[in-house]
């Protein structure tokens, strides 16, 4: 991808909160990562045999699965894919951009809407410079349940929107936006979006009979700091403290990679998080060992 390209899509994105990328990933890749994905989300929700309908609303929107390049593998380069990592440090205008976490938001037949909300408030990220990759590993459309993005909420306000147990919070979104209706985005294979941290962004439900599988990756600048006191492993593993640079082992550098090596994972200390053991059993982190 040439510099001209690069500006180009950033500007789109300081614009709009939001950009669609074509063809950033090959057939050879798309199908080499999508297979390693479905082995993570097969391997992590083996043991929740629960319908879609005996989950919880905010379960029914997709099956979550986090930090999965840890403990697969062969989903680390795409976490650490070069040209995702170059795409995102121009996007956000950053020298060199970190890892928050990794995740998997497999949709199934028939699982409802994800509800209307931003991302930041959910992280403990002091500065603004965030963005999400997402990358479906088949076309999406309005009956598989594609991505809709406010263009140009991401210079407002955050607001946290309890998308996880309160169904229907995210109707307060919609209202303040009511005047700016969501773009929803169709994607082909091999395409990526990229959303910033503060944009509004939504997904339709989905009305096939297959899966919606989606693989994203939440990427910050580097030199961001920790920005309060909300729980969450990416700084709570390494003792991040507030006020602090977030640079510990959970948030390594995506781009550029020292010498184009991928980093290694490193364990998870034994911390007492209340809701570590059910977080595991739903197969949402890494298990422990043994």
């Amino acid at each position: 991808m040439n510099a001209g390209e690069l500006a180009g899509y950033a500007a789109a994105f300081r614009r709009d909160g939001f950009v669609h990328v074509p063809g950033v990933l090959s057939a050879e890749e798309l199908a080499r990562y999508g297979e390693a994905v479905d082995e993570a989300v097969a391997s992590r929700k083996a043991g929740d045999t629960r319908r879609l309908d005996e989950k919880s609303p905010y379960e029914q929107s997709f099956m979550q699965c986090q930090y999965i390049w840890e403990d697969f593998p062969a989903v680390r380069p795409l976490t650490f894919h070069p040209k995702i990592g170059e795409l995102t440090a121009a996007l956000l205008g950053a020298n060199k951009v970190r890892l928050w976490h990794d995740q998997a938001l497999y949709k199934e037949a028939g699982g409802r809407e994800t509800e209307a909300h931003q991302d930041q408030p959910y992280w403990p990220i002091a500065e603004a410079d965030t963005a999400t990759v997402w990358i479906p590993f088949a076309a999406t459309s309005d009956e598989t349940g594609c991505m809709g993005y406010v263009p140009g909420s991401h210079k407002g306000e955050a607001e946290f929107i309890d998308i996880f147990g309160t169904p229907g919070d995210g109707k307060r979104l919609e209202e303040r936006y009511a005047d700016t209706p969501p773009v929803f985005v169709h994607c082909e294979p091999g395409d990526v979006i990229f959303h910033h941290g503060f944009t509004t962004h939504m997904a339709k439900a989905n009305r096939s009979d297959r899966t919606r599988r989606v693989y994203t990756a939440i990427y910050f600048a580097d030199g961001s700091h920790r920005g309060g006191e909300r729980p969450h492993p990416s700084v709570d593993r390494d003792g991040i403290a507030i006020g602090d640079v977030i640079d510990g082992g959970a948030t390594p550098v995506v781009w550029p990679l020292e010498g184009g090596r991928m980093p290694e994972p490193e364990p998870w200390p034994e911390m007492g998080m209340e809701w570590r053991e059910r977080a595991e059993r739903l197969g949402i982190i890494p298990r422990r060992a043994g």
